[in-house]
């Protein structure tokens, strides 16, 4: 769910940095970040029984178009989101998935009336899978019964009641069931992530599955079908009921096959795709046609040719859109005022936003993960942001261009990084690696390199100063802890070498250092433990190649007073 976050009011940059935790804010569920192909997918198809329409979702919602292609309009529409859409056998009902009461549950819209009635009500995810052949029937998949996560098959009633088991096999999962034509048998997905991890590409062993039928009778057989060694999924019914089609992997790329239910039959592929993906294919009821979709479109297949096209759809309705709510927010961290003054970047719930620092109003969410971020620095022209983020296990420094409204991530290995700095010239961006390196990632070269090599302390949460950017992009001032476990200022070439100490005090504090604008000179907190923390200062007049040759620098080192 992505965000706008709105100030209440006025927001003056220098409250800004004094003062973080007093901002209230409104948390908008509405997108700040659209991107083209997220308006345009199409997904979940199904077609109708006289094979004239075809059922989709795209945005959340249902939309029907038909089957020939042209203009599609709204169906169903709701805040939640709405999937997998399948025509009763009489075409007269859909029944689809909904998230609107929690996980998702299973709910029948009658298209003669318009009334909708909910069917399941677990506080498990139902997966929709298919109507029985006289409509009697729902047949869903889900996890409610079974443990760590696996999947059985269930049946419910399309007039209500209680969903009855078919198949719960415990320690298999088992899914995309597909009830035979004579009602005798099920299909089913066999073994595998395949319901939960569909989105997977490539070939792993954990989504290896296998097409089973189950036949009904007091003591239920089971049979495999497809020969396994690959992801074979969503089985379908020919007309007959003497085959079934599904989806494989088997020859790389994801196709539609064929193979007979007779034992010692041979599979055939339909398709003969060389790339992308096969998803949610769906079989009319008299077998001829099959939908599904690839590349976010919906394709049609025409099961007696092989021949299979792509749909042209185009939307013709408005959809609900997200829901709105408004949480009253003062937990901002992290908060950086752009250089020139007009910007304020922060993080809210994990995620950064940035809003007008001077009138308030919206702010626009720039990251949308799973993950946390914080950290957030500017550049000099103030037209990007760095920030790091956990989103794939350690954190790594990301940048955000707002101009082309592109996120890039400039860091990788195992090893956490964090603290982004852009130089001032805008050239340079310096960050720290595993508390042992201060290293300089070159915009324009895309190269990163070791600036120097010390025993580094990450930053507490709020101090994030642990070295600094001298004004002409030539220094990197940082707060080393020394043998003596002692933290003084040191300053080291940002091209790289050997760091020199500016500062050579008995403290156990240092956690920030910062230069002054004009380069002259240094301030950084000091303190032993059981005093109170002070501000230091060192006075930068360096001598032309002073540290490059010779550590006898001219400075002057002196506490700041209190209250000065």
């Amino acid at each position: 769910m992505r965000r706008r976050l709105r100030f209440s009011g006025i927001v003056s940059p220098v409250f800004v940095l004094l003062s973080v935790s007093v901002f209230s804010v409104y948390a908008i569920a509405q997108d700040a970040q659209k991107s083209p192909k997220a308006q345009t997918y199409f997904t979940d198809p199904a077609i109708s029984p006289d094979r004239s329409e075809i059922a989709f979702v795209s945005g959340g919602d249902i939309w029907t178009v038909p089957s020939t292609g042209g203009e599609a309009r709204l169906l169903v529409s709701h805040p939640a989101t709405e999937s997998k859409p399948l025509y009763s056998p009489d075409g007269r009902r859909l029944a689809f998935m909904s998230t609107r009461t929690g996980n998702g549950d299973i709910y029948i819209l009658n298209l003669d009336s318009g009334e909708l009635k909910r069917l399941t009500f677990d506080d498990g995810n139902e997966q929709l899978d298919a109507w029985s052949a006289d409509g009697k029937w729902i047949y869903f998949s889900s996890s409610s019964r079974d443990i760590s996560g696996m999947n059985d098959i269930f049946r419910v009633n399309v007039e209500g009641g209680t969903p009855m088991q078919v198949s719960a096999e415990r320690y298999v999962t088992e899914h995309f069931s597909a009830p035979s034509p004579d009602g005798n048998a099920i299909a089913f997905t066999g073994h595998g992530f395949g319901l939960s991890q569909w989105w997977r590409k490539g070939h792993s062993h954990i989504d290896e599955s296998e097409i089973w039928v189950m036949k009904f009778g007091i003591t239920p057989g089971y049979e495999q079908i497809s020969e396994g060694g690959a992801k074979e999924v969503w089985p379908m019914w020919s007309n007959s009921g003497r085959s079934l089609y599904y989806v494989s992997d088997r020859n790389g790329a994801q196709n539609i096959w064929k193979q007979d239910v007779a034992k010692g039959s041979k599979a055939e592929p339909v398709t003969r795709f060389t790339d992308g993906r096969v998803l949610w294919p769906n079989i009319s009821y008299d077998g001829r046609v099959i939908v599904f979709n690839r590349d976010f479109q919906i394709w049609k297949l025409d099961t007696d040719s092989g021949q299979a096209n792509a749909v042209n759809i185009s939307l013709r309705g408005a959809s609900s859109g997200p829901a709105t709510s408004h949480l009253r927010e003062t937990g901002q961290s992290g908060i950086a005022l752009s250089p020139d003054g007009k910007k304020v970047a922060f993080i809210a719930h994990g995620e950064v936003f940035a809003a007008s620092a001077t009138d308030g109003g919206d702010a626009v969410r720039v990251t949308n993960t799973t993950g946390e971020e914080s950290q957030v620095s500017w550049s000099a022209d103030s037209r990007r942001l760095v920030f790091i983020s956990d989103r794939d296990g350690p954190t790594h420094v990301f940048l955000y261009d707002f101009a082309t409204s592109t996120e890039t991530r400039l860091t990788n290995g195992p090893d956490s990084d964090d603290t982004p700095r852009y130089s001032p010239d805008g050239k340079t961006i310096a960050y720290e690696r595993a508390g042992r390196e201060i290293r300089a990632f070159d915009v324009a070269s895309k190269q990163e390199r070791v600036v120097v090599r010390a025993q580094l302390e990450r930053p507490p949460l709020g101090s994030e100063r642990p070295f600094v950017w001298s004004p002409d992009s030539k220094w990197i001032a940082y707060l080393p802890v020394e043998r003596t476990l002692f933290k003084n200022v040191y300053v080291v070439p940002a091209a790289g070498g050997e760091g020199r100490p500016v500062s050579f005090m008995a403290n156990g504090g240092g956690n920030s250092v910062s230069w002054s604008p004009d380069g002259t000179y240094l301030l950084f907190d000091t303190g032993q433990r059981t005093e109170t923390g002070q501000i230091a200062r060192v006075d930068w007049r360096r001598r032309i190649g002073a540290l490059r040759a010779s550590p006898r620098v001219t400075l002057k080192s002196r506490r700041v007073p209190q209250g000065a």
